[in-house]
Parts: C-alpha cells; structure tokens; sequence
C-alpha cells in the first residue's frame, strides 16, 4: 500500500505531535494544524479537506514519518489515505498517473523522440510564439514579463505578454510553451488580476493542458510567512493539469534581478527547444545557448545527429583588458585584435581570450545575469553577460574599439576580478534587517495579516530594484576616495527600509542616525554619475536624493554638506545663476578662509595656478576676492537673469525651504 493524502478532520488540539514527527508535511498554529502546501500536489493551503495527493517524493521519503505523526495524534484527527482504499481511487490526484502508465503506441513514442532535422529549422520554421502570462499587483511582474519576451527574440521566439485579468484559460491547451510570472500579494494570496484566472483554472470547466512546456518564475518576499505561494499554486496546477515542466520553479525575493535572470536564461533555451508539433529536444538545448550568446561551435546530438555551425557577420574587435599581477604587483593593459561576431556577448569574448590567447586572464565567470561578472566597459559599467560586443562602442570602418577594466572603488584580486567583500561588511555594518513595527489586519488561523497600499509597495521595490549592488556601488564617484562612505547600494536598501511602513519607530530612527552620519549619504558627491549609469533605475538614484534631503532637513542644513545645498540653492533663487563666490565664503567661513590663506591654495589662485591653465584674472576681482577653488575665478556678485521670477516661482513650486 502507498499513500495518497492525508487529512485532518475537526477537533485538533493543536499539540504540536504531528509536526515532531513529520515537520515536511505538518504545521501547528496558535489554533490550527494544516498540511503544508509544498507537501501538496495541489499546492493548496487547507487542513487537505480535499484529500489532495501527497507529491510523489514526499510519499517516497517521508512515508514513515507521516504514519508515525498518525499514531502520535491523541485525538485520532488525523487520515491517512492509502491506494487501495476507495477514497484513493476516487481522488482527482492520482489522475496524472493514470495518465502517464497509459502507454504509448511504439510509433507515437519514436516521433516524439526524434531530434529536429537542424537547428536553423527549429529556430527559423513554424509556430514559434512564447507566451507570458503575469499575475501583478505593483507592476513588477509585468515589467519583468515584457523584459522575457524582449529577450525570447535572441532565441528564436515571439514573446507575447498577456494580462491574467480577462485571458482565456482554456486557450492555453492550444499553446505549446508558456511562461509564468507571478507575485504573491498579502500573506499567500493571488494579485488582483490573476484572481479570476486561478478560480477558473481550478474549476471543473478548466482543460487539460497536456501538450503545454511551461516554467514558473515566483515573485515575493520571504518577511512573510507564505513566501511566493502564488507562484507555487500555479506550478503545481500546471503539472496537475498534464503540462510539462521544462526548467523548475524560481521563488525570487525583493530582490529579484539576479534569480529571475538566471531562470529567464536557462527556461527560454528550453523553451526554445520544442519544435513546431509541440515535441521537446532536449539535445538541443545547449546548442541553443551557444547560438543566443554568440558563439559559433557545433554540438552534436544523441543519436549522432550534427548540429551545423551558427556563424554571424564577424567583426574586428581590439580588445584592451586591464591585468594586475598580485605577485609581483604589476599592473598594465594587454590589447588583442580579433574577429568576433557582432552579436557575441562580452562574457563569451572573455571566455574566448583566455582559451585561445592567455590562459592567465582572469575575470568572474558565471550565469549572463550573474552581478558578480560586472565589469567597466569604456566607462560604462556592464553586466557581460547581458552585453554584445557590438552594443558598447560605436561600430568605425567595420571594427570596435574595448577597454575592459575592473569596477572602480573595489580592490583588485587579479586582472578583471574584484573582491566584493568590503561592500558587504558595509552591508553588515548598516544592521540590514527589519525591525516590524505593530501590524493592524485581520486574524486569520494563521496570525495577522497586514495591509499595504499598492502604490507604497511598488515604490519600495522600485528603490532596490537594481541589476547588481557592486554595479550601483561601483557607479559612484564619491566611493573610490572615500573609504569609509557605505556606498549608494547599502544606502538605497537603508532608505527603502526606512520609509516602509512595516519598519519600527526605534529601528527608523537608527537609520536615520547611519544615513545622517559622515559615512552616509552626506559623503556622496554627485547623484549624477549614478542617475547616467544605464543599469541604475531612476527610482535609485531619487530615492538617494529623497534620504539626502531628509539627513540635510534633520541637520537643519549646518555642516559644510548641509551649508553648500543651502547657499547654492539661494543663490540661484536670488539671481538665477550660482554664485560660487558667495557659496565659498559662507560655507567655509571666517576659519576656513584663514585657512585657505595659510595653506597655499588662495595664493596659487592669485598667482593661477589652475587646473585648466586658464586666464588667472577675472577683471581685478582674483586679487580682491579670490575664490577657494582651484581653476575658477568667479565674479563677486551676479547680475540677475532675464525671466528671473520664473527661477523663484520654480524654487516656491518645488522647495519652500529657500
């Protein structure tokens, strides 16, 4: 005998006896006991009234476990259902099996076996449209949605993104591959647009989805109990429904880039993988991503099939790379001339350098969206294995010029490769964990759930919502001077906590103290850098100026950092134009002028001195007043600009502070 399911029937004491004994299967409340839904063929969260199938590989290891959780019930609440019972042979669980040890005739086994005649084929004829369905309540799941289907192009596929809200379930048994992304709102819960759907997909009228390649990526946040449930619920569905899994369940947290990349990278090949009729060559697969990332290698199928060889429009690229010796603490640039194609990522160039040119190279390899690889390109900071070749410098007489550095602001370990570890004792350093405040809601068995607004919670992920932290760290001019600054990256995750609503009275005020202090957001220099950086979203860096003007406004703007903003502020408004004369004098003051005296820098800019080698005069005023900055020679007051009203309505529109 095999068990089927278990259920608990009314009258648990909640004695915790079941969960001793097979913690994998039960879960004990202040006033419940339920069967955990990662247990569940269903996926579902009840106390298993339904008698749901176990999943196969829960049965096969915690059989004996589940029996003895049965025998340890004081009160008897709990059933085990076995196969050679009645209820076991009417349980809508063991379906599929019955399905699957119907066999197939020999002919129809050989053709769903057979490899594609060639790659170009597969890739090139047919029906080759992936759809996308996203479950969204604050967006992100959409946006990642349309982000997939862009991507399918360089596999040979047709996104089409589609909304749950309003979508045809039962038109899915005609599609042959299908993603899902899914966020899970509440405590477990579907979003709002993907409600309706999952009711009818669990009703009887739902068809079967037999001839369905499918693969699930899971959007939530692991601060609440039921962590990406949405997503489980539909990838159990799918499976119960006939659909087969090609790539397995991702369950991605807040911050989801990095997973939800790597799922994206390994289930479109999958995906890509089945043929016009709906057949799965899994032969195919690695082929598939040699050919999206530009390689041009063969392979050769399992039953000695050949793939043919996907070469594109080569190019000449001069690849200059950056190398550090640790040893001898050498450091130099190595410039190779070759042809690659166009479309290669820059991950696979570096990975052609060091098989066929220099086996010393060294960089961090990894998945295409892996944020470990990040590199400078040309001054542009990149994640390589999302990169062509061809996308970072402009195309001249048919070649490409790259140079290839290490991320500024970390320590070199060798070559291209940085160590990320003084950015995450600074991670460390900023207490990165959440202290809840009282949460209002409504009971449940299985405590409190609380309630966010649609609109806080999307702009708290937007603000981390960030490729790769040493990436958004790296991007900041201020990091490679400033030692002990945190960094834009460990700020940014600060301020999100700091302004979300869950977050407790004591723990803000601490934030608030570490975005406040020297090594806080006040020793960054510029947002700008950050806000050109392409892989930074806009929300970062206007979630950094949002923490600086809440440290500067807190300050009541007295420090040399909160002085600057205000007398550049109101010269502006004064004027319309900066009055780097003035800002000089009242930020520094009387001290910091006799300062300047004393030091040599008033005196270099009399005799100029100056960065720029430029006139040491503007008029007579360099002798009269001359300015603390090297390489300026400001005049001593503004004449006031044309419309200058329309400077001041501006400044009273957006900043009563000035």
């Amino acid at each position: 005998m095999s068990i089927i399911s278990v259920f608990i029937e009314e009258g648990c004491i909640t004695c915790d006896a079941c969960e001793e004994a097979a913690p994998d299967v039960f879960e004990v409340t202040d006033d419940t006991c339920f069967i955990k839904p990662d247990a569940r063929l269903d996926g579902g969260f009840d106390r298993n009234d339904g008698k749901a199938g176990l999943k196969p590989a829960v049965i096969e290891s915690l059989e004996d476990d589940i029996y003895d959780a049965a025998d340890a019930c004081p009160v008897d609440v709990i059933i085990v259902v076995e196969a050679s019972s009645g209820e076991a042979e009417a349980s809508p669980a063991i379906e599929p099996e019955a399905q699957e040890a119907t066999p197939e005739e020999p002919e129809a086994q050989a053709e769903a076996s057979a490899p594609a005649e060639g790659l170009d084929d597969l890739l090139s004829s047919g029906d080759r449209t992936l759809d996308i369905l996203f479950g969204s309540q604050s967006g992100n799941s959409e946006g990642l949605a349309a982000k997939i289907s862009k991507q399918a192009k360089a596999f040979g596929l047709e996104g089409t993104v589609h909304d749950m809200d309003g979508f045809d379930f039962n038109s899915l048994s005609a599609k042959k591959r299908v993603l899902i992304v899914c966020s899970t709102w509440g405590e477990g819960e579907m979003p709002d647009n993907a409600e309706d759907l999952w009711q009818f997909a669990n009703s009887d009228s739902a068809s079967r989805l037999d001839g369905v390649h499918f693969s699930v990526c899971a959007l939530g946040d692991t601060s609440y109990e039921f962590f990406c449930e949405s997503g489980k619920d539909w990838d159990g569905r799918f499976e119960a429904l006939g659909a087969t899994r090609v790539v397995p369940r991702v369950d991605c947290d807040v911050d989801y880039d990095a997973p939800a990349a790597e799922w994206t990278m390994e289930a479109l090949p999958a995906l890509a993988a089945v043929d016009d009729t709906g057949t799965f060559h899994e032969d195919m697969v690695e082929a598939i991503k040699n050919y999206a990332s530009g390689g041009d290698s063969g392979a050769d199928g399992e039953d000695g099939f050949s793939l043919p060889k996907v070469v594109s429009e080569p190019i000449q690229v001069e690849m200059t790379v950056f190398r550090y010796d640790p040893t001898s603490e050498s450091t130099g640039t190595d410039t190779w001339i070759c042809a690659l194609p166009g479309h290669m990522s820059l991950l696979s160039a570096l990975r052609a350098l060091k098989d066929s040119q220099d086996g010393s190279l060294t960089f961090r390899d990894g998945t295409p969206g892996d944020p470990n690889t990040a590199v400078s390109v040309n001054g542009r900071l990149v994640l390589p294995g999302l990169t062509r070749v061809d996308a970072v410098a402009p195309l001249r007489n048919g070649s490409v010029s790259l140079r290839i550095e290490p991320l500024p602001g970390f320590d070199v370990i060798r070559d291209l490769a940085i160590d990320p570890w003084s950015l995450e004792r600074k991670r460390e350093s900023s207490e990165p964990w959440m202290m809840t405040a009282t949460r209002e809601g409504s009971d449940t068995p299985q405590g409190p759930i609380g309630t966010m607004d649609p609109n806080v919670s999307a702009h708290l992920h937007s603000i981390c919502n960030f490729q790769s932290q040493n990436l958004l760290h790296a991007s900041s001019d201020a990091v490679p001077h400033a030692n002990g600054y945190l960094g834009p990256a460990v700020l940014a995750r600060s301020w999100s906590r700091r302004i979300d609503p869950r977050t407790a009275p004591s723990k803000q005020a601490s934030i608030d103290a570490l975005i406040g202090s020297r090594n806080g957001i006040k020793a960054e220099t510029d947002l700008a850098p950050i806000r050109r950086q392409t892989s930074n979203p806009p929300a970062v860096s206007a979630a950094l100026l949002d923490a600086r003007n809440s440290a500067l406004t807190k300050d009541a703007f007295n420090g040399r950092h909160g002085k600057h903003v205000w007398w550049y502020a109101w010269t502006v408004k004064s004027s319309g134009k900066v009055n780097d004369t003035v800002i000089y004098r009242q930020v520094l003051g009387p001290a910091g002028l006799i300062g300047n005296l004393i030091s040599g820098v008033t005196a270099r800019m009399v005799l100029g001195f100056t960065r720029t080698g430029g006139n040491m005069f503007n008029g007579m005023l360099g002798m009269v007043a001359p300015p603390a900055g090297i390489g300026k020679m400001p005049k001593q007051f503004n004449s006031s600009v044309d419309k200058h009203h329309e400077v001041v309505a501006i400044f009273n529109e957006l900043d009563g502070r000035f």
